[in-house]
């Protein structure tokens, strides 16, 4: 005689995937390991640290999530226009973060973005000194892949704009702008 059948857990997920307001679906941040941090460089030399400032952004209370993006800030747009290598695998996970309410400091992670898609410095540096780009490190690659990942993203913005948050949709207005939108 067989014995009967146990209960096997389930591998199936109970609680609802249906995504508040639109949010992405699963845990926020989950592609990081796929950018080559340690290969590609920020202002301080390698971007090894992105990860953890996101993550610090991501998780962290209103004090460590603005220390963290302030750095971050340092590290991708330093000045607010200096663009670095690390910039543009940096910006989808900032358009990510813009989008979770959890996050504390979303106002200010959208005008990052609007100084990111403002960046020109390299450009107009290489338009009256053209050696620049000759240099193996061409910085003006840099900025611009930097502003086409902002404005490849640009549809979130509807989105953003209907928060109810006057300081998002003001500094969504203002990316808007900068995005000739």
């Amino acid at each position: 005689m067989r014995p009967a059948p146990t209960a096997q857990p389930s591998t199936q997920r109970t609680d609802s995937d249906t995504p508040a307001r639109g949010v992405a679906r699963t845990a926020p941040l989950m592609a990081l390991g796929q950018v080559p941090w340690h290969e590609i460089k920020d202002s301080s030399g390698s971007a090894a640290a992105i990860p953890l400032l996101l993550s610090s952004v991501a998780w962290g209370d209103a004090e460590t999530a603005g220390r963290a993006l302030d750095d971050l800030r340092k590290r991708i747009c330093q000045f607010g226009f200096v663009v670095e290598q690390a910039t543009a695998a940096t910006v989808p996970f900032l358009w990510e973060l813009a989008r979770l309410p959890q996050v504390t400091c979303r106002a200010q992670i959208i005008r990052l973005l609007g100084n990111i898609a403002d960046a020109r410095q390299w450009e107009t540096t290489a338009a009256v000194y053209p050696k620049l780009l000759n240099h193996r490190e061409n910085h003006v690659v840099w900025e611009r892949k930097a502003r086409q990942a902002v404005r490849a993203r640009r549809a979130e913005l509807s989105q953003l704009m209907a928060e109810d948050d006057a300081e998002i949709a003001r500094a969504t207005t203002e990316l808007a702008r900068a995005l000739g939108e």
